[in-house]
C-alpha cells in the first residue's frame, strides 16, 4: 500500500481555476442587505470614466457576513503589525453616480 498523506478531520480541499486565480481588481465595494442576505458588489472605478461595471458579486448569509467582517478585521491588524498603519481615506473622491441622469437642483 502506497503512503498517502493523512487528511486531517474537518480539512477542506479547495480548488481554484486558473481564470479565478487571476483575480479582479476592485477599488469600491457596495454593500446592501435584506433580512436574509448580504450582497457585496466589487467595482473597479476609473477616474474620468463615466461608467463602471460590477466585477464580482458575493452573496452571504448574515452569519457568514459577520464571520467575513471578523476575518477582515483580524487580517488588517496582522497586515498593520507587519507593515505599519494603513491610512484612512477621510473623504471619497469618487462621484457616486450609478446610471441614469445626474441629479439637478
Amino acid at each position: 500500500m502506497a503512503n498517502q498523506p493523512e487528511q486531517q478531520p474537518n480539512q477542506l480541499n479547495i480548488e481554484i481555476s486558473e481564470e479565478i486565480s487571476e483575480g479582479e481588481y476592485a477599488n469600491l465595494a457596495i454593500i446592501t442587505h435584506s433580512h436574509a442576505e448580504f450582497v457585496i458588489d466589487f467595482v473597479n472605478v476609473m477616474p474620468g470614466t463615466p461608467k463602471s461595471k460590477v466585477k464580482s458579486r458575493i452573496i452571504l448569509t448574515p452569519f457568514h457576513a459577520k464571520r467575513f467582517m471578523k476575518a477582515i478585521v483580524e487580517n488588517v491588524k496582522k497586515f498593520e503589525a507587519a507593515n505599519g498603519t494603513i491610512q484612512d481615506i477621510e473623504q471619497a473622491e469618487i462621484p457616486f453616480v450609478f446610471g441614469g441622469p445626474a441629479a439637478q437642483a
